[in-house]
């Protein structure tokens, strides 16, 4: 500054400190400040015109020509735009149909003989209608509906990490998600423990402690490399914002983070104001190969004794630090000792090592929850320019996206996170996107494809919904409908839309080949959870009971590296859904069949065919082990060879075998026998392995795998 000059206005002041904020970028090599805001401008008005951003509209039931046909107002929406282009519905599934389909969308599992034979002996109207309740009261209903959130969230149990650390308490988390759909918990309800239920308090000690456990939603966040003082939180943070983005609003926020949106009204500011949000969330620390120890895990024990708690953890981690450091003291001082005193000296480290692995062994008096809290320090963070922690820029209040109303934190309660806020800004009446969103999650799984055919992006990237008029109804039923996912099932499945036979007209399949006017039910194939779950459920193999936890090492034993990580596979006969997820790893039999991918978000499972999957159920000792346990099951009912096929047919596929099938089996048993015997196998078990073998044929079977 020139010695005369005069001094600086206020305004030029705070033009500097704003530049100095933005990283003091050179307008020789970058943006100016001027550049970066007129690339920041976006006419919001414009930009809330896109269809998923309108308001929810309650559209009336359109009028249609067949009157006679629509059962529900979801029929009037699906009739009206099949006449609109002249098609016309096919006719009902039958009843040995429905009820599969219904099972298995329900409970992922198949119907007994016996559901069969009395839902085929109901005369009444509401035959369907008691099946549907039926199955919706059913524990294994919050089992299948919960892996389907489960996808969504990307659940893990394991951190991802580069040496992928176990987390043996998440599994909490997932309980507490298949206990929530089976007690039909609001959908709002659900958001809000997710985001924010550690702050939500509880009517109880019980219903507070599962809201800490329902945060763990956020915990499970994906962790990153194995450095510790400047760990990338940032990438922590991103994949946050990003599921909490795709997953309740359809929004894929997370590619604001380098710079505005390329294609939706997402700006970088947006961003970083939620960003801020996490930023001033204290997540736990699930161990890294550089700092194995699990911290800031939170007790579930009773507010009046959380303070005891928290004192014993330190202490806790005190002791085994004091330990450790003592350990290291021993070990650092062998080099130096003459060779004559270094066996005492190595049978002191031995002592000292046993008792670190004596004192991680003790046991807390209380349990922990793998969830958040609130930071020790709250604050807005500063834009990151081109996604750089260290290229800070202006600083951006924490609120909510613009296009959304950008609501901002009172500052009578700026002192916390903000997930509250978060979590009520999401819900707000006048936001449409959660209701659009969760409705079109539900249709998708009860029909394999969305009326929106793409459930996480309802951007510009996205697919537009095949029949908007009945998204908004569905949306507008089901946030005034008290937000009930069981509701909504029973308006979805009680339609004649939902109830429809599965075979393609010809004019229907040349005009609509993706059937995506819905003039028959989709077949589509069983996702791998159900086909694991039938394997074991036909074999008489199958553990209803919810599982102990993984039987993962103990935590002193924990030694995974990035060229060494943790990688398992614990196999058990419990529904697949309690399968141990690892996010690195993939389980094998989930792999081959298109499981969810436990490192992203999977709104909708991939579809393949290949040779693996056909050679897997022809060859894997899975389907051995229960094609022989299934054929036991068929040979103990008698001696009637076509009556135990007829039993066979009724409990893998739902319905009876047809004469030439079963006559075809009469000639394959037949000839196994046969062949068997002439191979010098004993008469006794090649009648076994004659029906292990018939039993084999009818897993590698279309119908077995697929739904009608």
């Amino acid at each position: 500054m020139p010695r005369d000059a005069p001094p600086l206005s206020p305004k030029d002041i705070e033009g500097l400190v704003e530049w100095v904020r933005m990283g003091a970028p050179d307008p020789r090599i970058t943006d100016t400040v001027a550049a970066v805001r007129a690339k920041e401008s976006i006419d919001w008005d414009a930009a809330r015109t896109w269809w998923a951003f309108q308001p929810l509209t309650q559209p009336a039931p359109p009028a249609v020509k067949q009157t006679g046909w629509p059962v529900n107002a979801i029929d009037h929406f699906i009739l009206a735009r099949l006449e609109s282009v002249q098609l016309t519905p096919v006719g009902a599934a039958g009843k040995q149909t429905l009820i599969r389909r219904a099972t298995y969308d329900l409970t992922g599992l198949p119907p007994t003989p016996e559901d069969v034979t009395a839902f085929l002996n109901d005369d009444r109207p509401e035959a369907f209608a008691r099946v549907v309740d039926r199955l919706l009261a059913s524990p294994r209903y919050g089992e299948r509906w919960g892996r389907h959130w489960l996808d969504v969230v990307r659940y893990a149990d394991t951190a991802g990490d580069n040496s992928d650390y176990p987390i043996p308490q998440i599994h909490r988390y997932r309980d507490w998600v298949i206990a929530a759909f089976n007690r039909d918990l609001p959908y709002d309800q659900f958001v809000r423990d997710q985001l924010a239920g550690d702050l939500r308090g509880g009517a109880t000690p019980i219903e507070q402690q599962e809201r800490i456990v329902a945060t763990g939603y956020l915990a499970n966040a994906r962790r990153f490399g194995s450095r510790v003082d400047d760990y990338p939180q940032h990438l922590t943070i991103e994949d946050t914002i990003d599921n909490v983005g795709r997953s309740f609003l359809g929004l894929t926020v997370s590619c604001a983070r380098c710079h505005d949106h390329k294609f939706d009204p997402i700006t970088a500011k947006d961003y970083y104001a939620m960003y801020g949000i996490f930023h001033s969330t204290r997540y736990p620390w699930p161990g890294i190969e550089l700092d194995k120890k699990q911290r800031d895990f939170v007790p579930l024990v009773t507010p009046d004794k959380l303070p005891d708690a928290e004192a014993a953890l330190k202490a806790r981690r005190q002791e085994q630090a004091q330990l450790e450091k003592e350990v290291k003291r021993l070990r650092d001082s062998l080099k130096d000792l003459p060779e004559a005193e270094k066996k005492d000296r190595q049978a002191e480290i031995k002592a000292a090592e046993k008792l670190v692995a004596e004192a991680m062994k003790q046991p807390l008096p209380f349990d922990l929850a793998y969830a958040v809290g609130e930071a020790a320090g709250v604050s807005d963070v500063s834009v990151q320019l081109k996604g750089d922690p260290a290229k800070p820029g202006e600083i951006v209040p924490r609120r909510f996206l613009t296009v959304l109303g950008g609501a901002t934190l009172d500052p009578a309660t700026a002192t916390s996170s903000g997930r509250a806020q978060l979590a009520e800004w999401i819900l707000a009446p006048e936001n449409p996107l959660p209701a659009r969103v969760m409705a079109n999650r539900i249709w998708h799984h009860h029909f394999g494809r969305g009326l929106v055919p793409t459930p996480n992006d309802f951007g510009k990237q996205g697919k537009p919904p095949t029949h908007p008029e009945l998204l908004d109804f569905l949306a507008v039923t089901f946030r005034e409908g008290g937000w009930s996912i069981k509701a909504m099932h029973r308006l979805i499945m009680l339609s004649r839309t939902y109830q429809l036979a599965s075979t393609r007209d010809p004019d229907a399949l040349a005009r609509d080949p993706m059937n995506e006017l819905l003039a028959s039910y989709p077949r589509r194939r069983l996702d791998a959870e159900a086909i694991r779950d039938t394997l074991l459920a036909l074999g008489g193999s199958l553990d209803l009971a919810v599982p102990a936890a993984h039987p993962f090492p103990a935590p002193h034993e924990w030694k995974y590296t990035q060229h060494n990580p943790f990688k398992e596979v614990y196999e058990h006969t419990h529904r697949s859904v309690y399968l141990m997820t690892q996010r690195i790893q993939r389980h094998p039999f989930l792999a081959i069949f298109d499981g969810a991918d436990p490192s992203t978000s999977t709104p909708a499972r991939p579809i393949s065919t290949t040779p693996l999957q056909a050679l897997f159920l022809l060859n894997d000792s899975l389907v051995h082990q229960q094609s022989e346990r299934f054929a036991a099951r068929m040979r103990a009912i008698g001696e009637d060879d076509r009556a135990r096929i007829e039993h066979a047919y009724i409990l893998a596929l739902s319905r009876p075998a047809a004469p030439e099938e079963c006559d075809a089996a009469m000639t394959f048993l037949s000839t196994a026998r046969a062949r068997l015997r002439n191979d010098g196998v004993a008469a006794e078990r090649a009648e076994a392995e004659a029906w292990q073998a018939f039993t084999r044929v009818l897993f590698r079977l279309n119908e077995f795998v697929y739904l009608d």
